[in-house]
């Protein structure tokens, strides 16, 4: 737990406890507005969560690249490829998980060949990977560079190869092209993944952008000036994306050029003013609750995960634990109110898991 920065174990810690409660909620049919994505174009509250994680993810690189570097490229390489490897891993088993459905009154295996390829942790896994692997070899400077690339040519593409729409984007027709249907996320009433192979470029811009925002914290300290570097750019970057929204639209589920530049500069201002409350001005109440999640955030996150495959599994008379609880419990309350404390209920489950194995040191790591 050494060369930590509490700002960005909040910011992290912030990120899980959001991720958990939108993931959760009781009856995605009667969840309050902010708690949904945006439907295509625009953006909502919870289109925050997903490229903060991204974000997160390039400020703890910032703190630990140098170190991984130190034990020189063929080191490095293994360290990084088989982490980004886990993670990716540990991603697609969750969606494999629990392994077995009911099939005609039977249970039986579900084929590998209708599983899910691409999802949340694979995108932080390639995320990673490959900023790590841009800022290795290409240093810096190159990193500037490919963000740029990325996203420029990110536009260019899916305006040469489609349209920015759900049906004809170029993100959908490479993965139904590479991987066919069933490899595919169904959530959107087509096959379509919003994790997609191609999007991934773009996001990890989003993983870079954090890493210069770390490396500024690193080297800068917890200072105004390091504020003021982070709002102004901040600032800019939320001006040039409301601009770019006129003809490439902001849009979670395509991770467009100007969604990565808006949700960055949102990051920034945020970070920037938690180091004036947290680091500047001392007050850190209340911040010990972000921090727990902060400190497992990828165990914790797939706690959430697996847990509730298991509220779904185990049944109280005949029906999923899950649904008893809702309309037993949290429904008394009313239908958005319910489902709201639901996910919320689910959340500080996961919590106090965290806090027992933050009270015991225990702190797992990929």
């Amino acid at each position: 737990m050494t060369n930590r920065n509490l700002s960005l174990d909040v910011l992290r810690g912030i990120t899980v406890t959001l991720m958990i409660v939108v993931n959760t909620p009781g009856n995605h049919a009667t969840t309050f507005a902010p708690l949904h994505h945006a439907k295509w174009h625009g953006f909502t509250p919870t289109d925050w969560v997903f490229p903060t994680f991204m974000f997160v993810v390039g400020n703890v690189l910032a703190f630990n690249l140098n170190k991984y570097e130190a034990l020189g490229d063929a080191a490095f390489l293994r360290k990084i490829v088989k982490r980004a490897a886990i993670i990716f891993l540990l991603g697609f088993l969750m969606y494999w998980f629990p392994f077995i459905k009911e099939q005609d009154g039977h249970t039986v295996f579900k084929p590998l060949s209708e599983t899910r390829i691409f999802g949340v942790l694979q995108r932080i896994a390639l995320g990673y990977l490959f900023a790590s692997l841009i800022l290795h070899f290409w240093k810096e400077k190159g990193a500037m560079i490919f963000s740029i690339i990325a996203l420029l040519g990110y536009w260019l593409l899916l305006f040469a190869f489609g349209d920015y729409s759900l049906e004809e984007n170029a993100v959908r027709k490479l993965d139904l092209f590479l991987f066919g249907e069933k490899h595919l996320y169904h959530g959107n009433g087509i096959a379509f993944d919003p994790e997609g192979l191609l999007s991934t470029i773009p996001a990890i811009v989003s993983v870079i952008g954090g890493y210069f925002a770390g490396r500024l914290i690193r080297q800068k300290g917890n200072t105004y000036e390091t504020i003021s570097k982070l709002m102004v750019p901040g600032a800019l970057l939320i001006f040039v994306a409301l601009c770019w929204n006129m003809v490439f639209p902001i849009n979670k589920k395509i991770w467009t050029s100007p969604f990565v530049l808006y949700t960055m500069g949102i990051d920034l201002l945020i970070l920037a003013i938690l180091i004036f409350v947290i680091e500047i001005k001392n007050e850190k109440r209340g911040t010990y609750f972000f921090e727990v999640f902060g400190r497992n955030t990828l165990f914790l996150y797939l706690l959430s995960e697996i847990g509730l495959v298991f509220l779904w599994v185990l049944k109280i008379d005949d029906q999923p634990l899950f649904i008893w609880l809702n309309k037993n419990v949290f429904a008394l309350a009313g239908d958005y109110v319910g489902s709201l404390l639901f996910a919320l209920w689910w959340m500080l489950v996961c919590w106090l898991v965290g806090f027992w194995m933050d009270k015991k040191k225990v702190y797992i790591k990929v």
